[in-house]
């Protein structure tokens, strides 16, 4: 039999702005303090799609929040999705609404484990990593470091507006070659006119999180936002 003390236990929150996922660490212990990792999906999933990532960052040292986008999508007859925007919509008030959203998530989910400022990293794949530069982009104070993965900063004219004056937050962008890798190329081109220096690396994928792409971020991420450790 599995020691249930080697088992992440998640929990589901019905928040204030959005349903989200709690991944606990093995053997979690609330009054220590632990970083967190925000998980931000893609168009069409949900919160469950990318917490296995919590198996492969660490299982010890992180709280892990993945949160439900707010607008729910029907795929088939009996299949739900989650958007943070629908698709081919251009009103400029849905993506505003799920960054209002996303932000009374993080306060909610940082001040109910005790998240201090600069103790969290945020990661978004495909429409969650644009959110992931839109909402993060503009708050180091809040997050060590962000990680965009086959994804693109959407409006860098109006991006750059929100820009802080440092300059210095960790960016690990990843994207595929067989996947508008362009797009990748614009950003990270953006990011470098305007000071940044991120991580980048191109794989020979499409659409995906391959385990080239764990292998280096994995390593990244411990190097930015180190884990909780006891020993």
């Amino acid at each position: 039999m599995e020691d249930e003390t080697q088992i992440m236990q998640m929990e589901t929150v019905q928040g204030r702005d959005l349903t989200y996922l709690t991944v606990y660490p093995q053997e979690y212990d609330p009054a220590l303090d632990y970083p967190l990792v925000i998980l931000l999906h893609g168009f069409g999933a949900n919160m469950y799609d990318l917490s296995e990532l919590s198996k492969l960052i660490d299982t010890t040292g992180y709280i892990y929040a993945c949160p439900n986008a707010p607008i729910s999508i029907q795929l088939e007859p009996d299949m739900v999705g989650f958007a943070w925007t629908e698709p081919m919509n251009d009103d400029p008030q849905q993506v505003i609404n799920a960054e209002r959203k996303l932000n009374g998530f993080f306060e909610e989910v940082m001040e109910k484990h005790g998240i201090a400022p600069g103790r969290s990293l945020l990661l978004g794949f495909s429409q969650g990593g644009t959110m992931t530069y839109r909402c993060g982009l503009s708050r180091p104070d809040l997050f060590a470091g962000l990680v965009a993965l086959s994804c693109s900063i959407r409006n860098p004219d109006e991006a750059r507006k929100t820009l802080p004056m440092q300059r210095n937050q960790p960016i690990f962008i990843a994207h595929g070659l067989r996947d508008n890798i362009e797009r990748a190329q614009s950003s990270m081109e953006f990011l470098q006119v305007e000071g940044y220096t991120p991580t980048y690396n191109e794989y020979d994928m499409a659409h995906e999180i391959s385990q080239e792409v764990i292998r280096d971020l994995v390593p990244w991420i411990h190097k930015v936002l180190p884990p909780l450790r006891l020993d």
